[in-house]
């Protein structure tokens, strides 16, 4: 049983390295399949999900080569297999870029239905639709997605009824190779959807429009090696920026892009932090008394909803009455009961949080319900008053490159701890 154990209270104080963007990994990962040459990634975060991807891949037949802890070199050009472990896929939800991967280059996939943070009903419907009008035929069938082309792939025009990250990213993959050009309108905007795009170019495809509503990817027949560095993490950075607000101290958030977080940023600065932007960092601050702020999530440009949970939690302690819309998912306010434990006062009815006033939070025993929730944790564990234990942390390491490191390298008192679970003290006496 691992936790994390805070002393609440100090003030975060310095800089910190924001590490490569997990949603942007996780994606460029399985698309390396795509080339008939080894890539080289790097700027990879050192995180259970990347792990998870790459050991998939490995099953496969790839061979992957560790350079350093941020760095891989892959080659999937002789994989054995198009099957994916269900062991594996069912523990992070991104293990369905799998198929748009191998249809893209095999015409032909075996994954499991993903797993990853429970919000509700994710279904992966408007994938389906997408990989059945290039021309696939999908099925599942006990519990795993079955794709074929019998006749190969070929371009088309794809709508989403709603804009979804990971459908675009899977008929992008599924599309580059594909006979003709393939339209996606009312794609997702996400930076980590442009990151695939200029990663799937840089090995030859030609994708143009990542990044607007509007994506055409005109198929190639053949995608080479490259060379990639992953862009820094939005969400991590984000995190970070709330972190330095919660505890009023003055943080230098180096290697990120102050574009991506430019709603962070704004919704900051109405609660009444600083933010003072340079080239490749943020400078966060904050003095005084936080102020009531409304927040919608929303596709990117707006407030993304993996800081909804970060913004919640730093809402507890700003002064009036404030309300969170989550308009993505059905299920993400699931840890406001764990807050409560702490002397927040939220009521929540369906996807909206009224969050009241209240002057500190209290350090207590809580879970890590999912992976931004996770985050959440810790910054309510950050300012409140005495110590917060924190358990089912591998959520939390799904997606934070040695979070208590870089936390304890700008002032925080916290520690990771081991302790071994019931099953073993009873196996010891």
């Amino acid at each position: 049983m691992e936790k994390f154990i805070i002393n609440g209270g100090n003030k975060l104080m310095g800089e910190v390295e924001i590490s490569g963007a997990k949603n942007a990994a996780v994606a460029i990962i399985p698309a390396v399949l795509l080339a008939d040459e080894p890539c080289r990634i790097e700027n990879l975060p050192d995180i259970i999900d990347v792990s998870n991807m790459i050991k998939m891949l490995h099953q496969m037949g790839a061979d992957v080569k560790f350079v350093n802890r941020s760095t891989v070199i892959i080659d999937a050009s002789k994989i054995t297999n198009v099957h994916v472990e269900q062991d594996w896929a069912r523990k992070m939800r991104a293990s369905y870029y799998f198929v748009g991967a191998l249809l893209g280059k095999y015409n032909v996939a075996e994954v499991p239905m993903p797993g990853g943070c429970d919000f509700g009903v994710r279904p992966i419907d408007q994938h389906v639709r997408g990989f059945e009008a290039l021309g696939a035929e999908v099925s599942v069938e006990h519990g795993v997605i079955y794709a074929r082309a019998k006749n190969g792939l070929t371009g088309c025009s794809v709508y989403f009824d709603q804009v979804t990250v990971g459908g675009t990213i899977n008929v992008m993959l599924a599309a580059v190779k594909a006979s003709g050009t393939t339209i996606i309108e009312n794609a997702a905007k996400e930076p980590h959807v442009v990151d695939l795009a200029n990663f799937l170019n840089s090995m030859g495809a030609d994708i143009r429009g990542a990044g607007t509503d509007t994506i055409k990817i005109n198929g190639v027949f053949r995608l080479h090696g490259t060379t990639y560095s992953i862009i820094p993490d939005q969400i991590e950075a984000g995190t970070y920026m709330l972190a330095t607000a919660a505890t009023g101290g003055r943080v230098l958030i180096k290697n990120v892009i102050p574009k991506h977080l430019e709603s962070i940023t704004a919704k900051l600065c109405e609660m009444g932090a600083e933010v003072e932007e340079f080239d490749d960092a943020v400078l966060v601050s904050r003095e005084g008394t936080m102020k009531r702020v409304n927040i919608k999530t929303q596709a990117y440009p707006g407030v993304p909803t993996d800081m909804q949970p970060q913004f919640t939690t730093l809402l507890t302690v700003a002064e009036g009455t404030s309300i969170v819309n989550e308009s993505v998912y059905d299920n993400r306010f699931k840890y406001v009961d764990e807050l409560k434990r702490m002397g927040a006062s939220i009521q929540v009815d369906g996807r909206v949080a009224v969050i009241q006033y209240v002057p500190t939070l209290t350090g207590a025993a809580v879970k890590a319900c999912d992976l931004r929730a996770g985050a959440a944790m810790i910054i309510a564990g950050l300012m409140a008053k005495g110590t917060t234990e924190i358990e089912d942390i591998y959520h939390i390491e799904r997606g934070y490159d040695d979070v208590v490191g870089k936390l304890r390298l700008i002032g925080a008192d916290i520690k990771k701890i081991v302790r071994p679970d019931k099953t073993e003290l009873h196996r010891a006496l």
